[in-house]
């Protein structure tokens, strides 16, 4: 599954990103909203699009000679389950941080992808340490960025981002995702949103 994974989103979709980015960014940047929540918006539909694969692939499982129990690289083999009650619903609140982030610091996209890939590896992590290795998980992150991050404005009064601007720019997300999480836990309870042991 997570082989898939890799070939799927973070080689493919990796690939065509920047052959297509100098075709893709002129329309976006004609979506007529404001740029922060273009921003929010499109980062969002790149991780929709990204838990597409990763259920997708979850879903194959059978076809591989397992089970989606065994080898789910997603909380759920139900997409809404997924993304309205696990993952999703609670990177938005880390695309609003990089919103904030990106109207003062000027970070490149490159850097954008980067650090926004740390922090979902950081994320990982916390469910599997294992997730650090090997910075897998940098890309699958970091490819909801990437794009979104290259529609900025670049007259929009950023400054250069300092040392410390890096650091707050890994932690900041995860922070802002926080206060969300036991409101999502406790939504997914009384619902009885069924999710992988685990998840």
């Amino acid at each position: 599954m997570a082989d898939g994974l890799i070939l799927i989103w973070v080689v493919g979709f990796g690939a065509l990103t920047p052959l297509l980015r100098d075709r893709l960014v002129p329309y976006l940047v004609r979506i007529p909203l404001g740029w922060r929540l273009r921003f929010v918006l499109l980062c969002t539909a790149l991780a929709l699009l990204e838990e597409v694969v990763t259920t997708g692939m979850t879903n194959l499982a059978p076809w591989l000679g397992s089970t989606p129990e065994e080898a789910h690289i997603t909380a759920s083999t139900n997409y809404l389950y997924v993304v309205g009650f696990h993952s999703v619903i609670v990177f938005v609140p880390m695309f609003v941080a990089w919103a904030w982030m990106l109207s003062r610091w000027a970070f490149s996209p490159l850097q954008v992808l980067l650090l926004f890939g740390l922090t979902g590896s950081l994320g990982e992590a916390s469910l599997n340490p294992s997730s650090l290795i090997g910075g897998f998980w940098v890309f699958v992150y970091g490819w909801m960025v990437y794009l979104p991050a290259c529609t900025m404005p670049p007259n929009r009064g950023a400054r250069p981002p300092l040392w410390r601007h890096y650091l707050l720019a890994v932690v900041l997300p995860i922070a802002a995702a926080v206060p969300l999480v036991p409101v999502v836990v406790l939504l997914r309870q009384w619902l009885r949103i069924p999710l992988f042991p685990g998840a």
